[in-house]
């Protein structure tokens, strides 16, 4: 397994990283931190899983959009003027939670949260790929301090 994740290192991280930001319970760093102690390039491997993981909270981000209406009504049962009331107070002052989608556990409630309440799609986009570029360049520089300090 590790050697087959070795030759296909960014496609693999691009994959784990866009199906970690769905609703499937992975995580993405583990194999990050793999490709980096095994000299894979931090300015290739740091974007392919920024990428990866900002399209799967988009993919969640859609299923709030569009499957929101039925989620709304029928699962949650959250009247009309509370929804309304609820897209507004997000969109000016929680969607900057969105910033936060990077979290296990509470991230991808945010981004079907973002899609429920019509979050704009380049501000979902912004706010979710900055934070997670934020976090992926942190375990980076974490897992080569650790490599230049022979942790690895």
């Amino acid at each position: 397994m590790e050697s087959w994740l070795l030759e296909n290192g960014y496609p693999a991280l691009f994959l784990l990283s866009f199906l970690a930001a769905t609703l499937v319970p992975l995580g993405s760093e583990w194999l990050m931190a793999v490709l980096l102690v095994n000299n894979f390039d931090p300015s290739i491997v740091v974007p392919v899983a920024t990428v990866g993981n900002t399209l799967g909270a988009l993919t969640t981000y859609a299923i709030g959009l569009w499957g929101g209406p039925y989620l709304v009504r029928r699962v949650l049962r959250i009247s009309h003027d509370s929804h309304l009331k609820g897209e507004r107070y997000f969109n000016r002052y929680g969607s900057w939670a969105l910033l936060f989608s990077w979290v296990p556990i509470l991230g991808d409630p945010l981004c079907l949260a973002g899609g429920v309440l019509k979050t704009g799609f380049w501000r979902f986009v912004l706010l979710v790929a900055l934070g997670k570029l934020l976090r992926y360049m942190v375990v980076a520089k974490l897992v080569m301090q650790g490599v230049n300090y022979g942790l690895s």
